[in-house]
């Protein structure tokens, strides 16, 4: 009986493997064929012959180099910055007691239903009244605090022994000594679970770059499959080829973190 519920776990696992799998093999075997094969009818899962031409155009005629920098610094500033914001953020609501402090707290969950796109356009004209528009800051400011980051942050830093902190206290520590030698290690599972939300979320976001900017030098990688793209004209392979290079650092983030990043999900949700 232990066999068969093994096996059909299994057989669970490798189905859910296939489903959410296929769309990423998908898009790598049609950037390797030509736009008249893309567009045949039947299609065929593997190319009929693999070429490279979408890649060549895709470094070569775009501006693939500087996009890529762009969404690079971008997406690392901004992760670095709602890392500090949420651990502080979540240490403070954690382990300090103040007047207001469960309603400021309801405030900052209120902002987790909130979509981007009914704050969109005053966060555009607040950002044209600080002259910040067509500017790399322009992609940082705006995204420096998380709601979901500080209520993470919040449910590892309640699970720190108060007697920890207090020690430290006596032993002469001030706030920031013990927020950067105790906190920031005992919560690192919801760091590196954040790292991987955050940098996925500034990596992937397309609809803020496009109308941010006008510069094509500003412009972020992700604005690489409208570069391809024109009212007469659809370059698939180019398309694709572009696409599948926009996944290759999200799959490098979580697979160097995907340690931590599991630890964090799993204890996050046990603690929630």
């Amino acid at each position: 009986m232990k066999k068969l519920v093994r096996i059909g776990k299994i057989i669970i696992l490798a189905v859910a493997f296939i489903v959410v799998a296929f769309p990423f093999f998908w898009c790598l075997m049609l950037s390797f064929k030509s736009n008249a094969e893309i567009m045949s009818i039947p299609t065929t899962f593997f190319p009929s012959e693999w070429i490279v031409s979408g890649y060549k155009k895709v470094l070569t005629e775009a501006p693939f180099m500087t996009w890529l920098w762009n969404s690079l610094f971008s997406s690392v500033v901004s992760t670095a910055i709602v890392v500090f914001t949420s651990c502080l953020g979540g240490y403070i609501f954690g382990k300090f007691n103040f007047k207001g402090k469960n309603f400021l707290f309801v405030c900052v969950l209120i902002t987790m239903m909130v979509p981007f796109q009914v704050t969109m356009i005053p966060t555009y004209i607040i950002c044209s009244k600080l002259n910040i528009l067509n500017s790399m800051s322009a992609l940082i400011i705006p995204f420096m605090v998380s709601g979901f980051g500080i209520f993470l942050c919040r449910q590892f830093a309640e699970s720190i022994p108060n007697d920890i902190l207090e020690a430290a206290r006596i032993d002469g520590a001030g706030e920031w000594r013990i927020f950067f030698g105790i906190v920031i290690h005992t919560i690192k599972p919801a760091i590196a679970a954040l790292c991987i939300f955050i940098f996925m979320g500034r990596w992937n976001d397309y609809l803020w770059p496009l109308l941010l900017f006008l510069d094509s030098s500003k412009k972020t990688v992700t604005l690489l499959p409208k570069y391809f793209t024109n009212t007469y004209v659809q370059q698939y392979d180019n398309i694709f080829a572009a696409l599948f290079i926009i996944m290759i650092p999200i799959v490098i983030l979580y697979c160097c973190l995907q340690k931590y990043f599991q630890q964090g999900v799993i204890s996050g949700a046990v603690k929630a």
